[in-house]
């Protein structure tokens, strides 16, 4: 099942359950999906969905520490809410050791050895590691293995 016929469904049942925050958050999501496919005129497929999933996820999350700054902790706790709904959506984490594997992997192929690599690296990584993975993360972890 595709990850927007999966969503569909899971606000019906939001809906029936008369489960209004849930709701709120899974018509946020198909919001964004219906807006970028409007835009781009295309119908997205799974790693588009998971793209748009992660771009909400890092919105939340700067939300979040804007937030507890102002001292809004209901703001913050319903932006956790929302994250917990979106990362339902999202697939299975890569672990530690599944990561340094697919670093080890990309400076193999693309046989690295300065911070010029980097971009090559990079672009080897995001297609793989894209919504599995931090890419912010993945990137400091190549950056320091190029420095260090």
């Amino acid at each position: 099942m595709s990850i927007k016929h999966r969503v569909t469904e899971e606000m019906k049942a939001a809906m029936r359950a008369k489960d209004a925050p849930r709701l709120s958050a899974i018509r946020l999501l198909l919001a964004a999906i219906k807006q970028r496919e409007v835009d781009e005129r295309l119908e997205l497929s799974d790693e588009d969905i998971v793209a748009v999933l992660e771009k909400m996820l890092k919105q939340r999350r700067d939300s979040i520490a804007q937030f507890e700054a102002a001292g809004r902790q209901d703001l913050a706790d319903a932006e956790k809410f929302e994250i917990n709904v979106l990362q339902s959506y999202t697939p299975e984490p890569l672990s530690d050791n599944e990561i340094a594997a697919e670093v080890s992997g990309a400076f193999a192929a693309t046989e690295a050895k300065t911070m010029q690599d980097m971009g090559k690296v990079m672009a080897i990584l995001k297609p793989k590691l894209a919504g599995r993975a931090d890419l912010g993360r993945v990137s400091a972890i190549v950056k320091a293995r190029l420095t260090g």
